[in-house]
């Protein structure tokens, strides 16, 4: 247990990345680019999802509604993207650079600004890539 705190410690001073090692991530995760980013303990992430530089994934919400986000497949993160709170990231999503998401996302949607709106339902297809 020590030896797994002192290399998380380790690896977020070289890498600037916080991830845990007990997060729920599944096949084919994929970080851009070494830089600033966080996720909390508690997410989740699906399969092929891919996070850019800047992005925190975090706790948010206030009282029962505090919580974090469970992010969907195939779910692409621009650079310096925030989600927080107890939400749903829908399966193809595209987060924009910069967005803030502090509610749900659905299926396929592209979303932008803050706090995030829904730009377009073409989704991700074209920002992840699956080697299935």
């Amino acid at each position: 247990m020590a030896f797994t705190l002192v290399l998380h410690a380790v690896l977020r001073i070289i890498t600037k990345i916080d991830i845990p090692f007990d997060v729920e991530i599944g096949r084919g995760f994929y970080i851009g680019h070494c830089g600033y980013i966080v996720v909390n303990p508690h997410a989740k992430l699906g399969s092929y999802c891919n996070i850019s530089p800047g992005v925190i994934i975090g706790e948010g919400g206030r009282g029962e509604c505090r919580g974090v986000p469970k992010i969907g497949d195939r779910v692409y993160i621009g650079p310096g993207a925030k989600i927080f709170g107890p939400i749903l990231i829908g399966d193809n999503v595209a987060v924009g650079a910069n967005a803030v998401v502090c509610d749900d996302v659905p299926d396929d949607a592209v979303v932008g600004g803050v706090p995030a709106k829904i730009l377009s339902y073409n989704g991700s297809k074209d920002f992840v890539v699956t080697r299935e």
